[in-house]
């Protein structure tokens, strides 16, 4: 039988510039099938392709043998393919039932019902989300577990899922496992994309690496190992360092105390938790979505507000502060990197330039508030070359690149602001494995240089490997603290749990 879905010598050029030269992709029915590679690999243009998202430049798509040209993704589903991105596609004024039924054909829904029928649906997928709630008051990780419920719902012989797993619990991964073993035994044909190696090798049946716009690899799983997939994604191998035993490194020393929290509440998500961040020192923050660890977070950076009264004390520097908007936490030092770099990260239509230049406009580190195209460009010129920002030149626009690279570039927003604290909030969500090396070294460096970090992280390898002290977070309180390397994966997720 003919796979059922075939793209022969794929090409997509963007301004001239391949994203994906000559690619010939199968996937057959029934499959779980991996496309692994770095940010920018081209992966996510790959499966645009096939989803109707972007036409190809050269090449063909082939459906059930049959030739195709898709041109939207209205086309691509009736011929039974649905995606979920990367990046959220939801409408954050409507709630979660009417995202997941948004594109029915009737006509005229009654809310009550569409309510009721999507609270069995979530249910049956094991999906804690509350049908009735908008979609702007999500979470990321409930975001994307409707992403995938509205996929699902449509029923599509062909589900591309991108980085699907970046933004959910160990619990929900679970979840969202077993799903995908449902779906296979349904004869649904999934393409899975995801940074996580291990991932990959435990649920895919065949495994595709792209290296640079181009084909590398496609084998069973049982012909890699993580060190082969690392080794034809980047091209060399990288030591495992990336992710080193707990202990195998030395605790930085506690410098001043840059902030202190006392008894902070905002609402039910935040209630009464109390700690602080030191400068020269990674503290690591652990808890499953709906903890509180963001929303603490965002109060700290002035994003949120906390409650009028009792909503508790938070001092700077040995002040009290005080912050209503980002703005004066901003000239404070203050810096709060979002886990949700589309909706809060960057202004996608603007270029990487203009974004890095915006963001030392918002910490006073240009020489006035006039744009100079000189300066602009000599700031971009810099960050993008720190963090390896890959694009076409610094003047493309940050929707055009890879979810990774547009990490990098919030990243770089952020830190041009000279911060004395820098909140990150999920920061390698989305990035490869060799990007996650890199912004590592960065959060190191900071700490190194004597500024205070605090890392929120759903990845526990992640907290292990950066922090000098681990906070875990439960019901809007911090209910253990750790030392880094004194402690394990198993201890810290107990004390998330019980």
């Amino acid at each position: 039988m003919s796979p059922i879905v075939e793209l022969r010598e794929a090409t997509k050029e963007y301004r001239g510039v391949a994203a994906v030269r000559e690619m010939t992709f199968t996937l057959e029915r029934g499959e779980v099938h991996a496309l692994l590679g770095e940010n920018g690999a081209g992966k996510s243009t790959l499966t645009k392709m096939i989803a109707g998202v972007v036409r190809p430049t050269r090449g063909a798509l082939f459906i059930n043998g049959a030739p195709v040209v898709l041109s939207s993704p209205s086309e691509a589903l009736a011929q039974g393919i649905a995606m979920v991105y990367q990046e959220t596609s939801l409408v954050p004024s409507l709630t979660v039932a009417q995202n997941i039924y948004l594109a029915d054909s009737r006509r005229f829904h009654r809310l009550r019902g569409i309510y009721i029928a999507g609270q069995q649906f979530l249910q049956s997928l094991n999906f804690h989300v509350n049908p009735t709630a908008l979609i702007s008051e999500l979470g990321a990780g409930q975001k994307q577990m409707v992403e995938i419920a509205r996929a699902v719902h449509h029923q599509a012989q062909v589900i591309i899922f991108d980085e699907p797993t970046a933004t959910l619990t160990p619990e929900e991964k679970h979840q969202f496992f077993a799903l995908v073993a449902r779906l296979k035994a349904r004869g649904v044909s999934v393409v899975f994309i995801s940074h996580a190696l291990e991932e990959a090798l435990a649920i895919a049946d065949r495994i595709t690496i792209m290296r640079d716009g181009e084909h590398v690899v496609t084998d069973h799983v049982s012909a890699f190992t993580r060190e082969s997939i690392v080794r034809a994604m980047v091209g060399r191998s990288l030591s495992d360092a990336l992710y080193a035993e707990s202990g195998s490194k030395k605790a930085r020393k506690a410098g001043e105390k840059v902030l202190s929290v006392q008894n902070l509440s905002m609402g039910s998500m935040v209630r009464n938790t109390s700690f602080s961040l030191f400068a020269g020192q990674i503290t690591g923050v652990f808890g499953l979505i709906g903890s509180g660890r963001t929303e603490a977070a965002k109060v700290i950076a002035g994003v949120a507000k906390r409650d009028l009264f009792h909503g508790g004390q938070i001092r700077l520097g040995g002040r009290d502060v005080r912050y209503r908007v980002p703005r004066p936490a901003v000239r404070d030092g203050i810096i709060y990197v979002t886990e949700d770099r589309k909706a809060e990260g960057f202004f996608e239509t603007m270029s990487i330039a203009e974004n890095i230049h915006l963001g030392a406009m918002a910490g006073g580190q240009t020489r006035s508030q006039r744009v100079s195209m000189e300066e602009m460009r000599s700031i971009a010129a810099e960050w993008t070359e720190a963090l390896k920002v890959r694009a076409i030149n610094s003047d493309a626009r940050v929707i055009e690149l890879s979810g990774g690279n547009q990490q990098k570039v919030v990243i770089a927003k952020a830190l041009v602001q000279k911060p004395r604290l820098v909140i990150f909030d999920e920061p390698t969500r989305g990035v490869d494995v060799g990007a996650i090396a890199e912004i590592h070294h960065i959060i190191e460096g900071l700490a190194d240089a004597g500024i205070a970090v605090m890392v929120i992280s759903s990845y526990l390898p992640e907290i292990l490997q950066l922090s000098d002290r681990i906070l875990v977070c439960r019901q809007g309180r911090i209910v253990e603290e750790f030392e880094g390397h004194r402690t394990d994966a198993e201890t810290i997720m107990y004390a998330a749990v019980h």
